[in-house]
């Protein structure tokens, strides 16, 4: 606020305040206040934020205060015995400086000061009693402390253009008012329009890293046909490959003039046995080139609906429609399934469970009771989830779905191994051994107490307890 303005409100204050005296105080801000001096529905709003100190009267409902309200720190509460049945006997401006004191006397003739301090980074405020010593201070311990005697900043100011700048007729509190008002709405939009940009940007980058590795896993699979086809050679070569060491030569009967061409092989596996592998590979490779495939279309989708919501967003910011941006982010559209319908599965919120996104997009679930355990295990999961869970120490359940039935990348198991292990009494420890298996190979021993399970076949994995994926 510049010296003009202040000396305005000041006047206002005088002419409105005198006699009166102090009643409910609101908290808003660590560094703001509003005060009631009986008005109806005027307030004095005080702020000694550093990058906008400010005081004039506002008009607003008690029920708005209220719910803005935060509790009462301590200056407040001495505010609030120090002037408790005192009236405002003079609200005055030092006149080289932008500094307004609040005097108060009580029936006992007791005298405290309010000082308001609008003097940029020193702005405070200050309780004095009536030998002008300090009896609390809102903004410490900077500059004086409690139980000093009062002295405004060291450096006093001159008078300024803009300080002798003209304000429009009316109420000075009005114009002031609707002025910082504008002034929050712009910094609250700013922060809000940047809060929401840095998430889609994160988002983005997100979906952009998660196609990068589903391409990875892909040419990790190899060509399926390329499996295919030296699995097919190596059978039609079994009696006439020559070998040395673990180099095998065969007739390439898929070209056209039938060359002779070098292949390598582990030298204690037989021919059959690696077609037998080769044949496992092209079996893999095809259902993870299907699955991936799909995988990645919708990945490409949803970057695709991110970027239009990054889009939309930009032309908000433009506009600086904030109705529009309150409203950015609420009720997203419910995820749907192939049909069109609700995907139930994304949507819902199953109790006693932690829900986490692997890396390759699958949803591991975390027990957290035994209970719980067993509700997930036997009510939750499908046939043919992966369970897991640490071997030989009580913990979580882990549950991966798997609704396509197809083999589940080695990652997520990796991912969801390192949760049991995490979830378990062995947290602590540097390796863990995670026990897994299809749900569909697990019962539950009758009378058995929560939590208990038999599995009748199970692999074991060896992983470092932690939780290195994103929770839902």
């Amino acid at each position: 606020m510049h010296d003009e303005l202040i000396r305005r409100v000041v006047e206002e204050l005088r002419a409105n305040l005198s006699g009166r005296f102090l009643g409910k105080i609101y908290q808003l801000t660590p560094l703001s206040f509003a005060f009631d001096f009986g008005l109806r529905g005027s307030f004095l709003f005080v702020s000694v934020e550093p990058s906008s100190p400010r005081l004039y009267l506002i008009e607003r409902r008690s029920r708005d205060l209220q719910k803005a309200s935060i509790p009462l720190a301590h200056f407040g509460q001495l505010l609030r015995a120090r002037t408790n049945g005192a009236a405002v006997v003079a609200v005055d401006k030092d006149p080289l400086d932008r500094i307004v004191r609040l005097s108060f006397k009580s029936e006992q003739s007791h005298f405290h000061k309010l000082i308001v301090q609008l003097t940029g980074r020193t702005a405070n405020l200050f309780l004095l009693d009536m030998t002008d010593q300090i009896v609390a201070v809102l903004r410490g311990p900077r500059g004086q402390l409690p139980g000093e005697i009062y002295s405004p900043p060291q450096t006093p100011r001159t008078p300024s253009e803009h300080d002798a700048a003209e304000t429009p007729s009316g109420s000075p509190s009005a114009y002031a008012d609707a002025h910082y008002s504008g002034i929050d709405a712009a910094k609250a939009f700013d922060s809000r329009a940047g809060t929401l940009r840095s998430r889609l940007r994160t988002a983005i980058q997100r979906q952009r890293k998660l196609k990068d590795h589903l391409r990875k896993d892909l040419a990790n699979h190899g060509d399926p046909e390329e499996h295919k086809r030296i699995g097919d050679l190596l059978l039609a070569n079994v009696a006439t490959a020559t070998r040395d060491g673990n180099k095998i030569f065969v007739i390439d009967y898929y070209s056209e003039e039938a060359p002779q061409i070098e292949l390598e092989i582990d030298e204690n596996s037989s021919l059959q046995d690696e077609a037998a592998r080769r044949f496992r590979l092209y079996t893999k490779a095809k259902h993870a080139r299907e699955e991936i495939a799909t995988r990645l279309s919708n990945v490409d989708r949803e970057i695709q609906q991110l970027e239009t919501r990054a889009q939309e967003l930009e032309r908000i910011i433009q506009h600086r429609d904030a109705a529009a941006l309150q409203n950015f982010d609420k009720a997203p559209p419910t995820p749907k399934t192939a049909k069109g319908k609700p995907n139930a599965a994304a949507a819902k919120t199953i109790p006693g469970v932690r829900r986490y996104l692997s890396s390759d997009g699958y949803e591991i679930l975390v027990g957290r009771t035994a209970r719980d355990n067993d509700t997930l295990t036997f009510r939750v999961a499908n046939p043919n989830d992966l369970w897991m869970h640490a071997g030989d120490y009580p913990g979580s359940h882990v549950v991966v779905r798997n609704p396509t039935r197809k083999e589940i990348p080695h990652r997520t198991i990796i991912e969801a191994a390192q949760l049991a292990g995490k979830f378990s009494q062995a947290s602590e420890d540097a390796k863990v051994v995670i026990h897994y298996t299809e749900r569909k190979f697990l019962t539950k021993p009758k009378g058995a107490a929560p939590g208990l399970v038999r599995l009748s076949r199970f692999r074991s994995i060896t992983v470092e307890p932690k939780e290195a994926v994103s929770r839902l």
